[in-house]
């Protein structure tokens, strides 16, 4: 059975019984604490801790999920997986143990003509948490187990909890016995890669207290609405009736593996070594394409770093195991055809992501020519210095600026004989982590730095009553002030703190858009609100500057936005949507936006694509832009289901969350048809104009589009007119003459650069000649020092040095050595003839032993720096002594 198959007999079985089929929720999540999706549950989070009143009182989903804190043992073993699927049906306060219990032996055991997986009955078998003797009684009942085939176990692998107080309960597990040729009898409690485990079911039904580890802490009571949540491995149960091994054979991967294998010339199954490469190449392709079609793009922080490493490890996977060309785009298409059949996205948007994968190969293959030339000269220094350890520092900094895994860096250190501090560069990691936690855990929580106070709030009160869309002032009543610590009883001039109202007229930063600006004003305060955010589902935090008199919890205030803040901020957003639908529309539908950042008057827009766009195509941007404007589009807002917004066309960003009811909003119909939370303008017009002020790159195969819009835009423009007009004025020329005049300008320029470095290469060529007629071998050795003039640079240093190289006698061993002041410091080159090198003379090893380990290059020409410019005369001095046998 194929594994689209057994995703939606699980679906169709659920969808029978009463339960609402919820669409996979993106793998990138809102949660603070996550960066992407790793848990069927997560999804359904604030309705099972209570945070948010669920839709439904059943539901089921089958969950896209990725976990890469264990990515280093992805491979490695056949168990580990990056990406995987999990079928999950959850209860709200609806049924619980019995239909829990029943729902599971009913799917799994039911014959696959009539709709379940066909599972032999007596091969299952089932773990209860020692103290759930109804759980065992209805397993008893319900499946007519044997009692030893009902195994009890503790806390650790039979009690539920998310680590935090809140819900918690025990834990009832499914396993498969494969037979005898996967190891011995005796149930899961002895062998778990035997006994294979494909459902768990979890009964919350308490709520725990404070403490650590999985039994640490105290049991508080049963909770008034007991919650169902079941996961079962999607891979698992497809390696179950798929009759293979393990998840790297089941049909959504393995065509994967195969294709990798064929490229690298190799066989699965003949070397141990090779088989963990692939598979690793497996595993990763398939979660970048998910990760890819999710909206994900590679980078340098949080989501962007986790992808780039996958898609980099991927590609030295392959290198590993011989192939040396690109792969990823054509290993791609195979992981799209296994994934289409559940997720058609991925097909949809298979062009974008193979251009975006595949100029993240391009960078990675040069980003590992460069690494290993600064990972060869670190060694190096190491090896001259008499050690045998890399420093953390050194592999952190290849890890961090040139994108190198440690494990990229162990093994290429090892090869030389060096071994890498893995603590200190653990330590560099670990500081890392925590600085950009703690930024974004600040951020998000409205400066408190932690949500548990604001999640009292919010248990106590309820939903901020958000007016942002309707209202730009509303009287509000304070339900509480935090400071860093906690709560605090008043706040007084000149304190900052965060305010949690009742309403509020304020838009909380989400979507790109920047948050509002405002007063709040009362009896005896003014108070200035410095940042809007949604900490909490629900919530909404004010971070606010008091600026004259004080408050205190439960005072009435008037809640003001900046008028013309938001303006700015509506003529910001709607600009965005509307260069968004004016890109496509010169582009194509794969120039997707990826990301944007709006506030008054300024725009950002990141899309995929390879290569700058020309001036031609700006302009043609700008046009339809602008265009939209003078027709007054009409700008609308709509409420529907997704699933009605998506079979309508309307575009969702990847990285906001959905509920059953969407926003849509249009500019146009058709024309521009976006999910989206943020405030709009009523008619295109009413942004002014959109003026292209940059287009850049910020990354491998995306660009970015930056726009300055309403009257900032007619200011950028207006500075724009009046540098043409000055330009005009000093050349004396009439406007639509200025880029035939400038280009006339630019040619004679290089014109007269040309005649210079002719002149410049003659010089040095004389000078050369002259150096080599005056040198004299010294023990058969001909060296010669020079010093380069400091305005050359190290390119005339090079140019010398080479020169003079050439002219020596061709049978004795000849070296030049040039140094040029370059600042303060000095950079020395040195390059030596045939002869020399096969006397042994080496330039990188000459370089080397000059500057003290520092400087590279190849045996016949090398150069290093970093000596203070005021010694470079004695340095060279030192040049013939390196250069003598005797020496």
């Amino acid at each position: 059975m194929r594994t689209a198959e057994i995703r939606q007999r699980f679906l169709d079985f659920f969808a029978a019984r009463g339960h609402t089929v919820v669409p996979s929720a993106p793998l990138p999540t809102p949660d603070p604490t996550l960066l992407f999706v790793n848990a069927g549950m997560v999804p359904f989070k604030p309705y099972l801790t209570g945070e948010a009143a669920p839709p439904w009182a059943r539901a089921a989903s089958v969950q896209k999920c990725v976990r890469t804190l264990d990515i280093e043992e992805v491979g490695r073993t056949t168990r580990h997986g990056s990406f995987f699927q999990m079928n999950g049906n959850f209860s709200f306060g609806d049924y619980f143990k019995e239909e829990a219990v029943s729902f599971a032996w009913e799917l799994s055991t039911t014959p696959v003509a009539e709709g379940g997986y066909g599972l032999d009955p007596a091969r299952i078998w089932v773990t209860v948490h020692h103290s759930d003797d109804e759980a065992r009684a209805l397993w008893r009942r319900i499946a007519q187990l044997p009692d030893e085939r009902i195994v009890a176990r503790g806390d650790e692998d039979n009690f539920w909890s998310m680590g935090v107080p809140g819900p918690c309960g025990p834990c009832s597990e499914l396993y498969y016995d494969r037979g005898p040729a996967y190891g011995r009898a005796g149930g899961p409690a002895v062998d778990e890669e035997r006994y294979m485990e494909f459902w768990n079911l979890v009964f919350m039904q308490y709520e725990r207290g404070e403490g650590t580890g999985k039994s640490g802490y105290p049991i508080l009571g049963d909770l008034p609405r007991r919650n169902i949540d079941t996961g079962m491995g999607l891979e698992r149960m497809a390696t179950l009736l798929q009759g293979v091994d393990n998840l790297y054979e089941i049909d959504e991967t393995r065509p994967v593996l195969d294709r990798a294998a064929a490229l690298a010339g190799v066989r699965y199954g003949d070397e141990e070594q090779a088989d963990v490469r692939l598979r690793v190449v497996a595993d990763h392709v398939r979660t970048a394409l998910m990760l890819l079609a999710d909206g994900t793009a590679p980078g340098n922080e949080g989501r962007g770093y986790v992808l780039r490493r996958i898609l980099r490890r991927a590609v030295r996977s392959m290198r590993q195991l011989g192939h040396e060309e690109p792969a990823l785009v054509e290993l791609l298409a195979v992981a799209r055809d296994c994934m289409a059949p559940s997720y058609p996205e991925v097909a949809e948007a298979y062009e974008r992501i193979a251009a975006r994968a595949g100029a993240e190969e391009d960078a990675f293959r040069a980003t590992l020519r460069q690494g290993t030339t600064v990972l060869d000269t670190a060694v190096a220094r190491v090896r001259e210095e008499g050690a045998r350890q890399l420093p953390g520092a050194q592999a952190f900094l290849l890890h961090d600026t040139y994108g190198f895994p440690l494990d990229l860096t162990l093994e290429m250190a090892a090869e030389q004989g060096v071994e890498v501090d893995r603590e200190g560069f653990a330590a560099l990691m670990r500081e890392q982590r925590e600085r950009a936690r703690a930024d974004a855990r600040a951020r998000k929580s409205g400066g408190t730095g932690d949500t548990s106070a604001l999640r009292a709030v919010l248990d106590a009160n309820g939903p901020t009553d958000w007016r942002a869309w309707e209202a730009l002032t509303t009287e509000s009543r304070v339900l509480a002030l935090l400071g860093a610590e906690g709560p605090v009883p008043a706040a007084r001039e000149g304190e900052i703190v965060t305010a949690v109202l009742d309403r509020t007229p304020f838009y909380a930063e989400s979507g790109g858009q920047e948050s509002d600006t405002g007063t709040l004003s009362g009896a005896s305060v003014e108070a200035e609100v410095l940042d809007v955010q949604r900490p909490l589902p629900g919530l909404v935090a004010h971070r606010i500057r008091i600026t004259a008199g004080s408050l205190a919890p439960g005072e009435t205030l008037h809640a003001a936005v900046d008028p013309e803040w938001r303006l700015g901020a509506r003529q910001a957003h709607s600009g965005t949507h509307v260069l968004h639908a004016a890109l496509r529309e010169v582009l194509g539908p794969t120039a997707l936006q990826s990301g944007s950042y709006n506030r008054p008057g300024y725009l950002r827009l990141d899309f995929p694509w390879r290569g700058a766009l020309s001036a031609t195509v700006r302009s043609e941007v700008e046009e339809a832009a602008n265009r939209a404007l003078r027709r007054d589009l009409p700008v609308g807002v709509r409420w529907m289901t997704l699933p009605e917004a998506k079979e309508l066309g309307a575009l969702a960003l990847f990285d906001e969350t959905y509920g059953e009811q969407v926003r849509v909003v249009e500019i146009g119909g058709a024309w521009s048809r976006e999910l989206c939370g943020g405030t709009h303008v009523g008619h295109a017009s009413q942004i002014g104009t959109v003026a292209l002020t940059s287009e850049s790159s910020v990354g491998a195969g995306m660009r970015r589009l930056e726009a300055a819009v309403g009257v900032e835009g007619f200011g950028y423009l207006a500075r724009e007119r009046d540098l043409v007009t000055r330009i005009a004025e000093q050349l004396q020329a009439p406007r639509a003459e200025l880029p035939d005049r400038i280009a006339g300008l630019l040619d004679r320029l290089r014109t007269a650069d040309r005649e210079n470095q002719r002149l410049r290469q003659r010089a040095t060529e004389e000078r050369a000649a002259a150096l080599a007629r005056a040198a004299e071998p010294v023990d058969g050795v001909v060296t010669v020092t020079a010093t380069a003039e400091e305005g050359g640079g190290t390119d005339e240093a090079r140019a010398l040095a080479t020169a003079v190289r050439d002219r020596l006698p061709a049978r004795a061993p000849g070296v030049a050595a040039v140094g040029v002041p370059t600042g303060e410091r000095a950079v020395v080159v040195i390059a030596v003839n045939r002869a020399a090198r096969e006397a042994g003379l080496a330039a990188d090893a000459l370089v080397k032993r000059l500057l003290d380990g520092r400087g590279g290059g190849s045996p016949d020409l090398a150069q290093g720096g970093g000596t203070p410019a005021a010694r470079l005369a004695e340095l060279l001095t030192r040049v013939p002594r390196l250069t003598t046998p005797s020496r």
